[in-house]
């Protein structure tokens, strides 16, 4: 009897937990659904990034304007003193103008789907930077109402996806596979080298 109890316990043990997202779902839903999602997330965060970026430079309207933030950009440079008001002021500017180049960039790449993931990975860690900065400065209700957590969330979840539907990522990825096959005659280590390099367009 403590046999058979022992050999149940080690099979059991020896199998790997299955995680709950891997539980049976229903394959094309589920598939549509992440195809959706990866499309909306990437054009959510990169005109989220751009139109922060058009705001703090006038192209929404001048400051007074319904849901204009700053309107030019020397009120962006204020607004950057506020939240980063532990460094010295001399470091500030440099500190906006990153930003700005930061956002502009990711916006961009996230829009057009160009090394997504790496991109998302940065926009998030980014965007976790500005939550924590408002935090500090302007206590927790802020980064809230403006759902800068949420969308770092995002931003990190987008980076764990592979495949880019709608995307440059994606269509570069079609074209390599299309370049390489057939790929019957290859050896295994070609084909994983193949496969390796494939891989590089969607980090």
């Amino acid at each position: 009897m403590m046999n058979t109890i022992a050999r149940t316990l080690l099979q059991e043990r020896s199998q790997s937990p299955v995680h709950p997202i891997q539980l049976p779902t229903n394959g094309w839903r589920s598939t549509r659904l992440a195809e959706f999602s990866s499309v909306f997330l990437r054009i959510a965060l990169g005109g989220s990034f751009l139109s922060a970026v058009a705001d703090r430079f006038g192209l929404w309207g001048a400051y007074g304007y319904p849901n204009v933030a700053w309107g030019s950009y020397p009120r962006f440079v204020a607004y950057t003193a506020k939240l980063l008001w532990v460094l010295p002021t001399t470091t500030v500017p440099a500190v906006a103008l990153g930003a700005t180049v930061a956002e502009s960039l990711f916006g961009l790449l996230l829009v057009l789907g160009w090394k997504t993931r790496l991109t998302s990975l940065l926009s998030g860690l980014l965007l976790t930077t500005f939550a924590l900065s408002m935090t500090l400065a302007l206590g927790v209700k802020a980064p809230l109402d403006y759902s800068v957590f949420s969308a770092a969330g995002g931003a990190l979840l987008l980076a764990t996806y592979t495949r880019f539907p709608l995307s440059l990522d994606e269509l570069l990825r079609t074209k390599l596979v299309s370049c390489c096959l057939p790929m019957a005659n290859r050896s295994r280590h070609d084909h994983n080298c193949v496969q390796a390099e494939i891989s590089t367009y969607v980090i």
